[in-house]
Parts: structure tokens; sequence; C-alpha cells
């Protein structure tokens, strides 16, 4: 049997080491091994989130509720949007992309990514035909180039992704940017991945209310702490929602993803005390770094930093082996287009966590 022709000539996403892998293949002890390749929250889960999934564990085997409207509602209270300005996914972000996609795109159509970037974007719009047209994030200014975005645009142009913080750089693109290209071009979908904005504290939601060709991407996967949940969330205006909500999954979100979620948003002294903890953490890492002769850091509005490390004579494939031989999983950031092979990203970890990072990075460079 045959695949479709986009699917034969695609390449399949290969996801990074797991900790059991790691383990085995290095004979460590896998609670000894610190994860900074996936920009997560480090400090687990809401207590209320984790005690109200306990009390609905025994309701799983009943399917998940079909109507989200009291999570849709705590998602606009959280976000100062109305409710109906909301649509809620599955597999975190992924499937709020990928319904824009199947709401949106037509075989033929381009979108435009700047690089380096999220490559998922790309990974998922190319499944319905569409063709990436590259724009740039200027490296060495680490901001992006708005004049790229302009000349990349043509008559076939349906969307433009912009991460704000971007990753892999963490770096904000200012709303000033966001409202020109979205005035002067009313039939494109800007899509502002905002995924981390809780760390910046800046956010473009309000623009959902002045263009009705803003789309803002957020994920319950960083501050909120629930990566393994896998929800994520889209604000616009209500056109655009109203149209999503036609082709969406009925019952992607499970029982327990909806009642950890509700509950997360609930705990207000949890929200706050990740994203202080996020940004010491990020401001320890970054002074440390700073000091390491050999290695540039950018400074970062994420929960996540991008380090230059060409002078240390690694490569990013090298060093990453050699911090993972010590339990230490960094992102080598070769894979990322608009990178060369001199990239690692990390991410923030509880303080003890940083120390003993810090420390073994030190010992691998010499």
């Amino acid at each position: 049997m045959k695949a479709r022709k986009i699917v034969d000539e695609m390449d399949s996403y290969v996801p990074g080491k797991s900790q059991d892998e790691i383990a085995q293949d290095f004979n460590l002890k896998k609670e000894d091994i610190i994860k900074l390749g996936s920009n997560e929250n480090p400090w687990g889960p809401s207590p209320k989130a984790m005690d109200a999934i306990k009390q609905e564990i025994n309701t799983i085997n009943r399917y998940p509720e079909s109507q989200l409207g009291e999570l849709a509602s705590e998602i606009a209270r959280y976000s100062g949007v109305d409710d109906s300005q909301v649509i809620i996914g599955g597999d975190g972000a992924d499937e709020i992309i990928d319904v824009l996609a199947k709401t949106f795109i037509d075989a033929g159509d381009e979108f435009i990514v700047p690089l380096p970037s999220y490559m998922y974007y790309e990974y998922l719009l190319k499944q319905y035909g569409a063709s990436p047209i590259y724009a740039r994030w200027d490296i060495e200014k680490n901001e992006l180039d708005v004049d790229s975005i302009y000349n990349a645009i043509t008559d076939k142009t349906k969307m433009i992704f912009l991460c704000s913080p971007n990753n892999p750089n963490g770096a904000l693109i200012d709303q000033e940017v966001f409202i020109d290209i979205a005035s002067k071009n009313p039939n494109i979908l800007i899509v502002i991945d905002e995924a981390y904005f809780e760390y910046s504290e800046v956010t473009n939601k309000d623009l959902i209310n002045e263009f009705n060709n803003v789309f803002i991407i957020r994920t319950f996967s960083k501050v909120l702490g629930l990566a393994g949940m896998r929800i994520g969330y889209g604000l616009a205006c209500s056109e655009i929602i109203e149209y999503m909500h036609r082709i969406k999954p009925v019952f992607s979100i499970t029982r327990l993803s909806f009642i950890a979620a509700l509950n997360t948003l609930k705990d207000t002294e949890y929200i706050e005390n990740s994203i202080k903890k996020g940004i010491e953490s990020r401001q320890y890492l970054y002074d440390e770094i700073s000091k390491i002769d050999g290695l540039f850091v950018f400074p970062s509005k994420s929960n996540f930093m991008l380090i230059n490390i060409k002078e240390t004579g690694f490569t990013a494939s090298e060093l990453a082996l050699e911090l993972m031989k010590q339990g230490i999983i960094v992102r080598d950031c070769t894979s990322f287009k608009g990178l060369d092979e001199y990239w690692i990203r990390i991410s923030i970890c509880t303080l003890d966590e940083d120390k003993k990072f810090i420390e073994i990075l030190k010992e691998v460079l010499g």
C-alpha cells in the first residue's frame, strides 16, 4: 500500500533518547539524570491538580466531556479574553496547530517561518500540501529580521508563524512588529506562539480584539507543569474559533487532562511560584554560564537559553554526548534549520540541579 506522495517524501520525527535509555546506555540511575533539554517545569505539577486527579481516577472508564465550557471559561479568565475566543486541544499546542492547518490550509499554499524557530510548524503543515518559505532571525543581534518576513510574502502566503519568546534563542518580538504585519496583510493569518509567555511576562493577547487575522498559541506544558497531560489552547476572534471547532476532534482531551488543567488554573499560588522560580533559575544559569570561557549565552525571556560553544573545540553533538555520559541532557541544536553545529539549548532546573549542571559542564570543558 503506497502512502500519499507528501508522506512518502517526509522524514520521520526522531525524538531524543528517553531517561530509561540513557540510564541503560551509560549505567546511570534514572533518578540521577538531569533534564535540561525539553523546556519543562522541573518543580512538578500543581498539588491541587494532583489531588483532583486522584479523586477522578475511578471515572476513566467513561468518555471525557465533549463540552469543555468550564475549562474554556477558566482559560478565558486566566487569559483576559472572552469564552468564545478560546479553543482547547490535546497533544499540547500541536493539535491546535494541526487544526489550524486543517481549517485554513489548501494544497499549494505557503507559510512563513523565520529560522531558527520551532520546527514542528513545518512538520505539521507540510502534511497538508503547504510549502515553507523561510525568513530569518538575525542571530548576531538576537532579533527578528523583519525585512526578511516582508520579502518572503507572496500571493500564496496563508500563514506567518512568529514565536515570542522564540525557540531556541529566547528573544521577544516587539508588539509593533505584529501590528504592522497584521495590518498590512489582512488575508494572512499571523500565528503568534506564546508557549513561554509567562516567563517573559509579556503577551499580545489584546491583538485578537483588534485584528481578525491574529491567532495566539499557548500550552499547559511549560509554566503550568502539565507536559505529560498534553493540553494546549488557542486565542483568536470568535469567527476563527468557530471555524476550527467544526473540524476539531470531539474527545481529544482526556478526563484526567481536563481535571488537571482546570485545577491548575485555579492554583494561583502554584503558578506564581513556578514563574518566580523559573526566572530565578534562568538568571542563575545565565550568570554562571557567562563566566565560562569559550561559551556565549544569549539573554533569554523564556525558560531556556541558547549557547554557542564553538570556541570550546566541541561540536554540539560531541558536547551533548559527553554531558549525557554524566547524566545531563541538553538539546543539541544541530537539527535546527538556521543554526550550525555549534549550538546547544538548556532549560531551567531546580537550583540544586542547576549547580550540579554547571559543575559537570566545567569538568567536561576542562
